[in-house]
């Protein structure tokens, strides 16, 4: 017989003595998350004349925040005695380098302009710590900053980004370029972009002393540096003259980021100069930018009228229903900067001025604008709640159409004001469409109310 050994003993394995494992090295750390960009990251470069800046410091006063925006003007001269002693609440100033002795002066189309071109330059040489974006400008260019901020805040800033907008007009485009930023409407580099572009910029100029205006030569240098021009519609260069509040009251659904020229274009606001027009616009500006002149329509069916309210400036009332989609073109309200209306001459489609009754609005600008309690919906005058407050404005009628009614028993004629209600939350452009609103109530003596709101997913405006 065969004896099973394996079941005679029992094998024992040795077993070593555990080691304690080296310590273990921290994971790698990954790179701190940057900041969202926020004003601070913004440095100004506006071109500026001394002649010309005794009438336009108000106007730059509206929009500047001292202590708090970065920039720097640079004058073509010494400031005269009448602008001076320069005060605190605007940026410092600069005299522009001497760009005479440059070899390109002497044969430039237009030598005046190469300062210019050169403030970008003047501007990075100041080396403004955390700079993201440079914003360049002229002296009566209007900026509205949180919308700039907003905006700048969708790009990466470690790109190269050349962002800004063409003119309105077909013919300076075709003057100058279409793929060019219009320097009154301001634009905006990213840092690489300027660091890249400084480089070599005098040498550039120097290959393009052909182009008669600043802009030419920057948008050549940097399209030289294969960076297109990123085309935002809230930049406006304003090449338009008389009355611009038909553009106005029909903003593209964009952030107002800029308007140039308002010394040019008749008051924006009837029955007040240039300058009492932009502190006005600026009261609901410092509000609420976001909806600054964004469009929302909306209708009474019970009159069959129609709503347009440009937020922060003007509401409209028309005694039909018109589709949104022709309420958003503008009225031709305004002349090509030429002087000579030869279509096609805008950019973007208009609507003739008209006496037809169904189609010519009763005409509100912005009377005043103030935080109130929030309504409840039931359309009382008098029903408030306490917990949550919403944006009021008021819009004053212009003057009476002088037309007959659309249609009988519904003239818009009594309406002598209209109140808007708004939220305080800012518009959300990143989801690409715009506000819808309710007419509350057009019964109570001559008062019309409408409120905004978010709209449903599926709602359209009809």
């Amino acid at each position: 017989m065969y004896h099973n050994s394996e079941s005679s003993y029992k094998c024992i394995i040795p077993i070593k003595k555990l080691e304690k494992a080296p310590p273990s090295s921290p994971p790698p750390s990954s790179p701190p998350t940057p900041l969202p960009t926020n004003i601070s990251h913004l440095v100004l470069g506006v071109s500026g004349s001394v002649k010309a800046w005794g009438d336009r410091r108000s106007y730059f006063r509206e929009w500047y925040r001292p202590n708090v925006t970065k920039g720097y003007i640079f004058f073509d001269k010494e400031p005269t005695q009448d602008i001076l002693p320069w005060p605190d609440y605007l940026p410092p100033y600069r005299v522009s380098e001497n760009t005479t002795q440059l070899e390109v002066y002497s044969r430039h189309i237009n030598p005046d302009v190469i300062r210019i071109v050169r403030t970008i330059l003047e501007t990075f040489r100041e080396g403004d710590k955390d700079a993201r974006w440079y914003i360049m400008g002229d002296d009566d260019t209007i900026f509205f900053l949180d919308n700039l901020v907003e905006l700048l805040g969708r790009y990466d800033h470690t790109k190269y980004f050349y962002i800004g907008g063409i003119s309105e007009c077909i013919k300076s485009n075709f003057d100058f370029s279409f793929e060019m930023a219009f320097g009154g409407a301001g634009f905006a580099l990213s840092y690489p972009l300027v660091e890249a572009l400084v480089a070599n910029l005098d040498q550039c100029i120097g290959v393009y002393p052909f182009y008669f205006v600043s802009d030419q030569i920057l948008s050549a240098c940097i399209a030289d540096l294969g960076v297109p021009l990123t085309s935002e519609k809230g930049f406006h260069q304003i090449d338009l003259v008389d009355d611009i509040s038909g553009l106005l009251s029909a903003h593209p659904q964009t952030p107002l980021i800029s308007l140039h020229h308002l010394d040019i274009a008749l008051p924006i606001f009837p029955n007040m100069d240039r300058h009492k027009s932009v502190r006005h616009l600026m009261k609901p500006a410092k509000h609420d930018q976001s909806r600054l002149l964004q469009q929302t329509v909306c209708y009474h069916k019970p009159k069959n009228w129609a709503f347009s309210i440009a937020w922060g400036y003007s509401a409209y009332i028309y005694e039909q229903f018109t589709p949104r989609s022709i309420l958003r073109r503008p009225f031709e309200t305004f002349t090509p900067w030429s002087l000579k209306k030869r279509p096609p001459d805008y950019m973007f489609n208009t609507r003739a001025i008209t006496d037809n009754s169904c189609e010519a609005p009763h005409i509100f600008y912005l009377r005043s604008v103030k935080r109130v309690h929030n309504r409840n919906n039931n359309g009382s005058s008098n029903s408030y709640s306490n917990d949550t407050v919403e944006i009021m404005t008021t819009y004053a009628r212009y003057k009476q159409r002088k037309l007959p009614p659309c249609s009988s028993n519904h003239s818009a004629d009594y309406i002598k004001k209209i109140r808007v209600y708004s939220p305080v939350t800012k518009l959300n452009f990143a989801e690409n469409r715009g506000e819808c609103c309710d007419v509350l109530n057009v019964n109570n003596k001559n008062t019309a109310e409408v409120k905004l709101r978010a709209c449903m997913k599926t709602e359209i405006i009809e």
